[in-house]
């Protein structure tokens, strides 16, 4: 009988995770896009949308007692069979700015620190993988607008804006004088882009030149070198419009 048990005792001992009933971590994600939106995401679960966007990892691992833990996120592109990234944190934060379906898959391994075996992993044969899927880039100009306060197309700017993570522009008189430029944190936004101005006052309606330059997350460059018709209307009074 002593035979049985000494030999059971030293087992649990020695293996103390095989004494517990380890239940596998819970991950879960949030994507976080251009625009500051949440979405929260748990395994086998996927995302869809615009580049770029901040992913935000929690392994949710326990630690247990005489083993280490190894948290693996492993990031492939969809068709790929090998990790372009592996990241070996319980909580991770990384942007994607490439257009395209990104899979990410948890894998979680505890080791025992007396022998260095592993006793338990949890990895695709538990978790289905996240998957983000972005978009191809996207972006159109116009070549007119009709700033007049009626609260359409009041403000120059770029539409149908899909992934793009670069973007410049910059608005010109006849004479090449710069009268406005704007940035990518204004490219998405209703009330953004050129009003129809120069310092505070409106210019008048006419011919005037727009130069922008974006790339989108799928490397993809955007150049627009065009005119662009500036539309007051027959109702708005234009006698104090000043051209610069």
């Amino acid at each position: 009988m002593k035979k049985i048990i000494f030999p059971l005792l030293a087992l649990l001992l020695a293996f103390p995770l095989y004494a517990q009933n380890i239940e596998a971590p819970e991950p879960e994600a949030q994507v976080v896009d251009n625009a500051g939106e949440i979405t929260e995401l748990v395994f086998g679960e996927e995302y869809t949308g615009e580049a770029p966007v901040t992913i935000r990892l929690h392994a949710n691992a326990e630690e247990v007692e005489g083993y280490s833990l190894v948290c693996a996120w492993e990031f492939v592109k969809e068709g790929e069979v090998e990790p372009y990234l592996v990241r070996y944190d319980a909580d991770v934060e990384i942007e994607l700015r490439e257009s395209g379906t990104t899979i990410i898959q948890p894998r979680f391994t505890y080791t025992s620190t007396s022998n260095s075996e592993i006793f338990w992993e949890f990895g695709p044969e538990v978790y289905e993988p996240f998957r983000v899927i972005l978009a191809e880039s996207n972006i159109d100009a116009p070549n007119a607008f009709s700033p007049n306060g009626d609260g359409i197309n009041d403000y120059y700017n770029v539409f149908n804006v899909k992934s793009i993570v670069e973007f410049s522009a910059a608005i010109y008189n006849r004479w090449g004088q710069q009268l406005y430029s704007w940035g990518i944190d204004e490219i998405e936004c209703e009330t953004c882009g050129w009003d129809g101005t120069y310092k505070g006052k409106p210019v008048k309606a006419g011919v005037y030149y727009v130069v922008i330059n974006a790339r989108g997350a799928d490397g993809v460059s955007y150049e627009f070198r065009r005119d662009v018709n500036l539309l007051r209307g027959y109702t708005e009074e234009t006698a104090g419009g000043v051209e610069p």
